[in-house]
Formats: C-alpha cells, structure tokens, sequence
C-alpha cells in the first residue's frame, strides 16, 4: 500500500523558492500557447485553459516523473480540428475521454517501455524538429488576422515588436551573470511588462490573442471564468458516434503517448534519473478522461515548457503543481492582468527555449555517425517541421532504424566449414538466423558436394524468426532428397522451444546437446544411439 500512496519522493530535497518561480514562469508561457492552440481548433479560450489546468495538475501529481509539465499541447489539438469542424465541440470532449481510455489500457498492459526501442537519430531528429517548430510557431506572433488572412506587422508595430522581443532575450541572457536567485525567463516577463504597461507601449498582449477572431460589434472574450464543472458529452450512445469518436481518439493517444514519452527520455537524459513511463502513461490517460468530462480539450506533455521549468532551476513535482494552481487562480481572479501581458516577451522567452532545446552536438556528430543515421535523422526532423505530425516522425525513423539494422546483421551472417577426421561435414554458424539472413544462410551449404552426414552447430548463432525455422526445414529438405543426414547441435533452449512450437509444419533433427558436451571420437554414423529411436544423440550424455 505504501507505493500506491507515495505521490512524492520525501527523501528528495526541493528547492521550494525555485519551484514556485519556476512553476510562475511555465503558467506565463504556457496560457498564451494553449489559447493559441485552443482558438486555432475553434475553441473557446476557456476549453484551452481548462485543459491546461487539469492536464497539468493530474500528471505534476501523478505523472511518470518530476519536472515534467504537461498541458494542452498543439500536437494533440491539431489531430481534433476535424472533428470539430465536422460534429462540434461535445464530440471533440467524448474523443479526448477516450483517447484517455486507449492511454490508460496501455499504461495498464505496461507498454510504455516499448519507447526504449527509439534509437539515438530519431531522438535527435525528433528533438530538432520540435526545436524548429517552436521557434516558426513564434513567428506567428509577428502577423496579425487567423490562418490564411494573416499579414505580418509593418512600420513601427513590427519594429516595436522585434525591439521588445530583443529586449526580453537580452535580459534572459545577462540576468544569470548577475542573479540566479529568480528563473531569468520570469524576470523578462515582468520587466518587460512593466516597461510596457507603464510607458504606455503600443503591443500586442494577450488579450489580442483572445480576440483576434472577434468581429466588430461582437463582444470580446475574457480569461474570466468559474471551476470547470462535470459535463457529460451529449452525443448519442450509438455505434454510429462511437465510429466517428473511435480514429481521432486513437490517434489522439498514439500521438500524446510518443510526444510524452519522448519528452520524459529527455528529461532522464537532462536530469540524469529515472522516469517511469506506465505511470506516464497512466497519468496521461486520468488526465485526458477528466478533460473529457469537464470541458478541457485534453493534451500531453509540453517539450518547451517542460525545457522553461528545467531551465528555472524545478527537479520536483511542486513546479508543474504551481504552474496548473496559477492557470486556475487566473482565471477565476486574475485574468485582467494576464490579458495585459505583451506577447513580445513571450516570445522571447519561447525563442530562447527553442534556441536551448536543439541538439547542437548533433552537428559535431556528422562526422563520426553512420550515414544511415545521419539520413535517419535528418528524415525525422524534416517530417517533424513540414508535417507537424510527430507520432508519424517518430514511427518512420523507428522502422528504417530497424530496416537498417536488419540489413546490417544480415549482412553478419557466416559459416565455418571443416570436415572431420570421420568424413563428417560441420557447418559452425555465426550471426543471428531471422528473415533478413536467411537467403545468405541457404548459399552457405554444398548440399551436393557435402558427404554423407552434416552437422550445423549453433553455438555462435540464433534462431530469431518463423524465417529462420522454414530456412531450417528447407536446408533439411534439400539434404534429405539426396539421401543425406543433416543434423543441428548446440541450440539454445530458446531455438529448441521456436522448435517444439513449430513441429506440426516443419520436420529438423535436433541433437540432443543442452549441455554443449563435445562429441566422442567416434562417428555418429557407428554410435549405439544410431539404431535406436533417437539416432542423433551424442556419447557421454
């Protein structure tokens, strides 16, 4: 019972003032990406911070590891923008809870550990693509009108733009020579702010973001809210809405899953711990449920906001706790002020995480990494930037890798030959037999020149695949239509068992060797055991 109630690690010691700060600074940086996001999908900006709120406080208690911030993040909104352009809102709520309920069934069946299996490139080329995004995202800031209409600032509007954003980076850079007392990203904010508020600058502020789609006449949206309350989606519970539900909840998981999971190597990297992915996966998929019934557009964990709370100086869970408590007090008492915030600081804050975030080492990796890699890698970021689609980024570089990788070990695959003192032929097999070696394996063999009694020891080899054991029962084959034995020594336990399974199919001859003991000199053709129901067994056994 004492691991199922132990929230937190009370033997680690926190830093409360740098998580509080830490914990302000991520909620400044994360409502204006979530509004974005959330009027981008045609939400309301209370559905985007209501879904920043929950995310974040359900996995920063529950989540599988500190530090990591989750919230509503444009990987998962972009997947739901159809559907709510098709069916509305209450089904885009019943799709969030669930894809809540695919998170949990993985995190349930302990699946998460299959993100073990990303190899090095892809997590570089995943960690690229993500730096890029969000430093074009800011981009975004420096236009004003939605979507297509959009037309970047001129004259003095751009020029008041660029000058404020150049000044928080500024800040970010040289306040640390002098001060790490307080997150350098905060400080920005608030100097920036204040500049801005009392010299009477005309800037876009967060407000602007709330009302960019607004029409004259029509009233302007607030931050203001109450509690997200209980709310059933009112869709019909037919088999017809569950279809329509069902691919954007998959998908919906499958990308929050691998962003997340993704996000949480790299903090253990950043961190030098240990997460632990099924809880993760666990938290994710509360998360995304309670989101669906209470009005919250779901998400995943944040790369860049979890890269500001790191950077801030969080190594525990009270940050992202912070962080959701401060999204929920702003808008029940503090959306006034947020409103008035400038997006130039933001911006600033966010291109410096962007600028943090991508791997430069990379770069010095050239020269000493495979070319396959390099190709990998570059791949990865490449459909990370265009398509914005990470689940898929990741899914392809995982199947070259491995593509890659099973040429190469197929390429390992070789054989020994010698013929011993009593005419026998031995074929002494290296490297792994699975459906990639198997046509080399087969060229190995000299079933016409070879004498009368084979063998082909396993010892240096494996059997991996159903490929490998239908290679086996076709090198028999052959031997046998020249009236030749053909028999196998020194497989592993693991090989006999793929054997055994298999036996209704194929038909090997297995020697009876578990113990590796070395043959007697005498030939097996001249053995006792040879005219006995099992002619293969060796003497000493």
């Amino acid at each position: 019972m004492a691991k199922v109630f132990n929230l937190f690690d009370f033997n680690q010691k926190v830093d409360y003032k740098n998580e509080i700060l830490a914990g302000l600074t991520v909620a400044m940086t994360m409502i204006p990406e979530s509004l974005m996001f959330a009027i981008l999908a045609g939400f309301s900006p209370l559905v985007g911070l209501y879904g920043a709120f929950i995310m974040g406080l359900v996995t920063a208690i529950f989540g599988g590891r500190p530090g990591l911030i989750s919230g509503g993040a444009g990987a998962t909104v972009v997947v739901l923008m159809a559907l709510m352009n098709s069916h509305g809102l209450e089904y885009v709520f019943a799709a969030v809870a669930l894809a809540g309920v695919f998170q949990l069934i993985v995190g349930f069946l302990k699946l998460g550990k299959f993100i073990r299996l990303v190899p090095q490139p892809v997590m570089f080329g995943f960690v690229n693509g993500l730096a890029i995004i969000i430093f074009m995202a800011q981009m975004d800031q420096f236009k004003v009108g939605v979507g297509d209409a959009a037309v970047w600032l001129t004259g003095s509007a751009m020029y008041t733009m660029v000058g404020l954003v150049l000044f928080t980076i500024a800040i970010i850079v040289f306040v640390p020579r002098i001060t790490k007392a307080v997150p350098a990203s905060l400080i920005g904010i608030i100097v920036v702010f204040i500049v801005v508020y009392f010299l009477n600058i005309d800037t876009k502020q967060v407000v602007d973001i709330i009302n960019q789609d607004t029409l004259p006449g029509e009233e302007l949206k607030s931050l203001s809210g109450s509690l997200p309350s209980f709310h059933i989606p009112t869709i019909p519970f037919t088999l017809e809405a569950f279809k329509i539900i069902l691919p954007y909840g998959l998908i919906m998981a499958a990308v929050g899953l691998t962003e997340g999971l993704l996000t949480l190597n790299l903090v253990d990297e950043i961190t030098g711990t240990k997460g632990n992915s099924n809880r993760e996966c666990l938290a994710q998929g509360g998360a995304n449920i309670l989101n669906g019934f209470f009005g919250g557009m779901g998400g995943c964990p944040m790369i860049a906001q979890t890269l500001v709370n790191l950077s801030a100086g969080s190594r525990a869970r009270l940050s992202g706790i912070i962080a959701a408590l401060t999204i929920l007090l702003i808008i029940l008492f503090g959306a006034p002020v947020i409103e008035l915030v400038p997006i130039a600081a933001l911006v600033g804050v966010m291109v410096m995480v962007s600028v943090g975030t991508f791997e430069w080492a990379s770069f010095k990796a050239f020269r000493r990494m495979p070319k396959s890699d390099i190709f990998v890698m570059i791949l990865v970021t490449l459909i990370t930037v265009i398509l914005h689609n990470l689940a898929l980024a990741v899914l392809i570089g995982v199947i070259i890798s491995a593509l890659v990788f099973a040429w190469e070990s197929a390429k390992r695959i070789r054989a020994r030959k010698y013929v011993d003192e009593f005419g026998v032929k031995h074929y002494e097999i290296y490297g792994p037999l699975f459906f990639g070696s198997t046509t080399l394996f087969n060229e190995k063999f000299d079933v016409q020149g070879d004498p009368n009694e084979v063998i082909i020891d396993f010892k240096e080899s494996r059997i991996a695949d159903m490929s490998g054991i239908e290679a086996l029962n076709k090198i028999t084959e052959r031997y046998a239509k020249v009236g030749k034995k053909l028999h196998l020594r020194h497989l592993s336990k693991d090989c006999i068992r793929l054997l055994a399974d298999a036996e209704e199919i194929i038909e090997v001859n297995v020697m009876e060797d578990p113990t590796y003991k070395v043959m007697v000199n005498k030939p097996l053709s001249k053995t006792k055991d040879a005219e006995t129901k099992n002619p293969f067994k060796l003497w000493g056994l």
